[in-house]
């Protein structure tokens, strides 16, 4: 059974309903009840939200019924297997931290997020989570990356790149660089660990893991984003140039089509909160029915490859594990 938090996207509980439906999963979905028509799973009311302008730690301590920490609290408590919400991400990851809990041994959890590179789908983390981070993080970052893209994506042996200013060990940050070290140094044979990789490779599908801090992250994804709807624009608009244009758009429309299916974020289903005792799904805030229903298949899948426990044996088998430490928070 999937939490599914239905009070917080952009477009209403109908496309959260709607997309439940679509995923063809078990599901309970958390929200105003009197919104929820004809809904494929049971129904906890729950119409109090919490605002993506709210501080995170704060509104989840002081709205216990809000759907998110309701929804949260379920899965923490064992009455569903995997979150998904597509509210503010700060208030979905404060909710985990207090109800799902992290992975025993591992200091932060991390937004892994699947970048839509054609032919080479890429996974980017810390894509928000924490905005400052020490070594060993990026190092269980790198870990839990190579496991999530193992158990999901059935990638044999991923190939793990650091993000870096240069492809050089020496280069970066001082933590960078001894995160680079310790990395070197791991030695575990279901990871390729690559090095450095620079801004300009993230999106040439060198890698399949792509390991940088939260702030770095979050800037490189809403660049990627921000980039590739100028550059579907951009081909829209030379296609409607002339009529001359206009039918040789029509010649590539299906490939056209289908490139802008893969760089749709509603493909991917949403950005997946790893390092935590179950699986949590952040689908986008603008998503729409099919990307709540991908969400919801991701979290499934997750749950059905057993990515959690394969990232503690992971994290377990190549000496990762440490003390817990506090982690800080996303607002957005």
């Amino acid at each position: 059974m999937i939490a599914l938090d239905a009070n917080d996207a952009d477009a209403g509980a109908a496309v959260v309903v709607e997309g439940a439906r679509r995923a063809g999963a078990a599901v309970t979905l958390f929200g105003p009840a009197a919104e929820i028509v004809d809904p494929p799973g049971e129904v906890v009311d729950a119409p109090v939200a919490i605002g993506g302008d709210e501080e995170p730690a704060r509104a989840v301590r002081s709205k216990p019924d809000a759907s998110i920490v309701q929804a949260a609290r379920a899965v923490g408590g064992g009455h569903a297997e995997a979150l998904v919400s597509a509210g503010a991400t700060g208030a979905v990851l404060a909710a985990s931290l207090f109800h799902i809990k992290r992975l025993r041994g591992v200091s932060r959890p991390a937004i892994a997020v699947l970048l839509p590179v054609p032919g080479h789908p890429t996974l980017l983390l810390d894509a928000g989570a924490n905005v400052e981070v020490r070594p060993e993080h990026l190092v269980q970052f790198a870990l839990i990356g190579a496991a999530f893209m193992r158990a999901v994506h059935g990638v044999e042996r991923p190939r793990v790149g650091l993000l870096s200013v240069g492809e050089e060990a020496a280069k970066g940050t001082p933590d960078v660089v001894e995160a680079h070290a310790r990395l070197a140094a791991v030695e575990a044979g279901d990871m390729d660990f690559a090095g450095n990789v620079e801004g300009d490779t993230v999106t040439a599908g060198a890698v399949d893991v792509v390991v940088t801090d939260g702030f770095t992250g979050n800037v490189a994804l809403k660049v990627m984003e921000g980039a590739a709807k100028t550059v579907v624009g951009a081909v829209r608009g030379a296609i409607r140039s002339s009529p001359l244009a206009a039918v040789g758009g029509l010649l590539v429309r299906g490939r056209l089509g289908g490139l802008r299916r893969e760089l749709d974020p509603n493909t991917t289903g949403g950005a997946v909160l790893l390092g935590l005792r179950r699986p949590v799904v952040i689908a986008h805030g603008g998503s729409s029915a099919d990307g709540i229903a991908n969400a919801v298949r991701l979290a499934r899948r997750m749950l059905d490859e057993r990515a959690v426990e394969r990232t503690a044996a992971a994290l377990s088998d190549a000496g990762a594990l440490r003390s817990a430490g506090s982690a800080s928070v996303a607002r957005s």
